[in-house]
């Protein structure tokens, strides 16, 4: 396969020049150990695994240190949490950037160790599915960062669109995996299947203390039937016999092992943000599909769930993108009490970007009354154009506060 270049590259091996250590997260599959051989392509690499003692790194943390001396790529170091305090003791002795660059996959096994013992020595970076883009190898050209520069002037930048060797349907239905790209179609529900079992059965079953597995297994798939939804926290699982602690306890293992996302409500008043609904998006729409039985890529078309799945295609697309940027934005959804909302509401230097994705590809006037009624809510705030994000061809402007903007545009420069 060939090597598929990622947006983090430029920003992973800056942090390498600026700390100790550099910890590259994020789930299983997704990429991570390609792109550190990549990047760090002269760097010996060695991969740690649940069962075997590989070098007996568990047993004698700095023999074998001793043994594999530092620059070094650590990968899958959840399994070896022996190391870290071996690795503190190692890179406080020496003002060499970049000693030891490590990969998890686990967010509750190593983020943990790793925010205690080595805090202010770590950079940290989360690797999510590859973004049409980056599969396009257009990864430089995406619209977000030239929005956030420039909103009025966005839309004369944008020159083009994607040009992808696949549906739009296609490319929801696929995912975001990179190893599903090489793969026939009448296969990826098979590669889906053995992706949820060594999930469920290796990492959770290690990682989490459930007693059941499958009854977890179903609420996986219920859980994905909710993305791009909010969430009520006190009935989610109530249909599988869960209790309220029980099913947030689930929802939260979700979270940290990179399966499923929230975005926070949006107030004025900090509290309650707290207090309000958060809307739940599952990280990969190849994986959301097969667990809601959707047999192909062509049964999107005129599935119910399609405004839901092209919504947490580009909320995650939204993401990846922000993961680049020199510091990204806070990210909001935003519901007033008669009904009108934005699917994101990004937050950056004191001024708000507003976002609504449309899964249809004519737009009217009537699209942009979120966006609008958010204004009307907060007269005083520092609100840019917004954007509708839609899967037709052209920018144009809706209005003069709003402008349609397809998800896929390309940017002359930014």
């Amino acid at each position: 396969m060939t090597y598929i270049h990622r947006h983090l590259e430029d920003k992973l091996l800056k942090l390498s020049k600026n700390f100790k250590i550099v910890l590259l997260k994020g789930a299983r599959q997704v990429g991570k150990s390609t792109l550190m051989e990549k990047v760090f392509k002269n760097l010996k690499s060695i991969t740690f695994d649940p069962v075997q003692d590989l070098f007996e790194a568990r047993k004698d943390p700095d023999r074998f240190l001793d043994n594999f001396p530092a620059p070094l790529i650590l990968d899958e170091i959840q399994y070896v949490p022996e190391l870290i305090p071996a690795i503190k003791r190692r890179v406080d002795k020496s003002p060499q950037k970049g000693q030891y660059i490590i990969t998890g996959s686990q967010n509750i096994s190593i983020i943990r160790n790793i925010s205690e013992s080595l805090a202010g020595r770590v950079g940290i970076l989360e690797l999510e599915g590859m973004t049409a883009y980056e599969i396009a190898d257009q990864g430089e050209r995406h619209w977000l960062e030239a929005y956030l520069k420039s909103p009025n002037s966005l839309q004369n930048k944008v020159s083009s669109t994607l040009k992808l060797n696949k549906t739009l349907y296609q490319t929801v239905w696929q995912g975001s995996f990179p190893a599903t790209l090489d793969f026939e179609e009448e296969f990826i529900p098979d590669y889906f299947k053995s992706y949820m079992q060594t999930y469920i059965e290796r990492d959770v079953r290690m990682f989490a203390d459930i007693s059941d597995l499958s009854l977890f297994s179903r609420f996986v798939s219920l859980i994905a039937a909710y993305s791009a939804q909010e969430i009520n926290k006190s009935q989610l699982g109530r249909d599988l016999g869960l209790s309220p602690k029980q099913a947030s306890k689930w929802l939260d293992i979700l979270i940290y092992g990179y399966q499923w996302r929230e975005v926070i409500a949006y107030s004025n008043n900090l509290t309650k943000r707290v207090s309000k609904k958060t809307k739940g998006y599952f990280m990969d729409t190849g994986l959301l599909c097969y667990l809601q039985r959707i047999s192909s890529a062509e049964a999107l078309a005129a599935h119910p769930l399609w405004g839901a799945l092209f919504e947490t295609f580009c909320i995650n697309m939204i993401f990846r993108l922000a993961q680049s940027l020199k510091i990204a934005p806070s990210f909001y959804h935003w519901r007033s009490n008669g009904g009108a909302e934005i699917d994101l509401l990004l937050e950056i230097d004191a001024k708000f970007y507003p976002i609504e994705i449309k899964a249809k590809s004519n737009l009217t006037k009537h699209d942009a009354r979120g966006i609008l009624a958010f204004r009307e809510s907060y007269p005083k705030a520092n609100i840019e154009k917004g954007l509708i994000l839609y899967t037709g061809e052209e920018a144009y402007g809706l209005n003069d506060e709003v402008l349609a903007l397809p998800w896929k545009a390309l940017i002359a420069s930014v």
